[in-house]
């Protein structure tokens, strides 16, 4: 059984985690900045996603052409 679970455990952290740690720590802050901009006012923040990726992806991609 805890041989299972750590295979469950093990794939989530490749799935989420996967290559770029940094890819994933700018997506949770991005959903944090969408939840915080949404409760907080009555705008539309479907935005802050999309112009995440815009941000992100360049980024992660950098990153890769340099190692």
């Amino acid at each position: 059984m805890i041989t299972r679970l750590r295979a469950f455990g093990a794939f989530w952290y490749d799935f989420v985690i996967g290559d770029d740690w940094h890819v994933a720590v700018g997506v949770v802050l991005a959903l944090v900045l969408t939840y915080v901009l949404s409760v907080a006012t009555s705008i539309a923040v479907w935005w802050v996603l999309p112009a995440a990726v815009l941000v992100l992806l360049p980024f992660s991609l950098v990153r890769v052409i340099r190692s």
